[in-house]
């Protein structure tokens, strides 16, 4: 194994035994277990020194990382991103972008007018989604769906009945919120939606931002729109299992989004990855916008360790709102498996990348 370039051997394999620290009693010579973590401390050592030649890297570009001109997740208008499809897609070609998928919120209406325009400008483009599911009774996750066919019949009406209960979850959110002494934030929010049916809660943030309730919309979430603030309502999505298998019947690919957002310990991501990975998803967002290196390094070993491919997008909503631009991501790890070298079949290839 290599410290000074970025290839990596596979995690070793641990032996069967109880636990870690338990002999398995076989009287083995040298013990299984003593060679298991040596390994396995080697194999930390080449990630800790990869992390340490980001850093630098990262330090020597003036604090950005190394940028791939690859995003496989942002938001247009059709749901609640600040930019219409084929505005946010110019935006993308403009910083250099070579791959693009355009992943709104539990919907497909803006894919046709982002893959035309993406097109035209000579980026590849995958058709994508992103679905809000509900996991463990009280999580609200979001699955990504990658190379998806969006004309696919069970998608739609899946992705349809996710829709119904928007404008109702959005009415007892502007309730809640009058009670409190802010009134018409409903109202204000259905102005800013240029998909009614699509509300959610950036639409208002963005309108308690615009009214000056509050400074950002970062601070909007923090005070009312996070679980336990008076203009949360929770609601039930869909299943994990309905959610990959809207996906994978409509021949895309599944991908958890974004997983160091989710208010989850150690124990609870493993148990979240293994139910995804039992429902035949096939993915994890190792970069996103959200994830600091620390995060991007953990996920990678999670997706190394569940054998899923790796993912990275920058969950761009709208210019101004924090997070990194759209249009380009930080470099994978290098143990990770592009997700974009299984979906290349489902690419729809830009005349100029068209090999002869």
């Amino acid at each position: 194994m290599s410290v000074t370039d970025d290839v990596f051997d596979p995690m070793p394999e641990a032996p069967e035994a109880p636990t870690d620290d338990m002999c398995c009693g076989s009287g083995c010579d040298p013990c299984m277990w003593d060679t298991y973590n040596a390994a396995v401390q080697v194999y930390r050592q080449q990630l800790a020194d990869w992390q340490v030649r980001e850093a630098a890297r990262q330090a020597a570009a003036g604090g950005s990382l190394n940028m791939a001109s690859i995003d496989l997740h942002f938001h247009s208008t059709a749901s609640d991103g600040g930019l219409p499809p084929a505005e946010v897609i110019r935006r993308a070609a403009a910083r250099e972008a070579s791959l693009l998928a355009l992943t709104d919120h539990d919907c497909t209406a803006g894919l046709a007018e982002a893959r035309a325009e993406a097109l035209a400008a000579g980026v590849d483009f995958l058709d994508g989604v992103e679905i809000s599911v509900t996991w463990n009774t009280r999580h609200t996750v979001h699955i990504v769906g990658l190379g998806i066919d969006p004309d696919n019949a069970a998608l739609r009406a899946g992705l349809q009945s996710i829709r119904d209960g928007r404008v109702e979850r959005a009415r007892q959110m502007g309730e809640s919120l009058a009670r409190i002494g802010i009134p018409g934030v409903f109202d204000g929010a259905m102005r800013l939606a240029a998909n009614p049916e699509m509300i959610g809660r950036t639409h208002f943030a963005r309108y308690l931002v615009q009214s000056g309730e509050v400074k950002d919309v970062k601070s909007v979430f923090r005070k009312y729109l996070t679980t336990g603030k008076p203009g949360y309502v929770a609601h039930e999505w869909a299943t994990l299992e309905d959610a990959v298998g809207w996906i994978r019947g409509a021949g895309g690919m599944a991908v958890i989004a974004h997983p160091g957002r989710y208010d989850m310990g150690r124990t609870l991501i493993e148990r979240l990855v293994t139910d995804f990975k039992a429902a035949g998803g096939e993915a994890l967002e190792v970069v996103s916008g959200s994830h600091s290196l620390d995060d991007m390094l953990r996920f990678a070993l999670v997706a190394q360790k569940h054998g899923l491919y790796a993912s990275a997008g920058s969950d761009f909503h709208a210019p101004g709102e924090g997070g990194r631009d759209v249009g380009s991501t930080t470099d994978l790890p290098p143990i990770c498996l592009p997700i974009w070298q299984a979906l290349a079949p489902r690419i729809h290839r830009a005349a100029a990348n068209v090999e002869e």
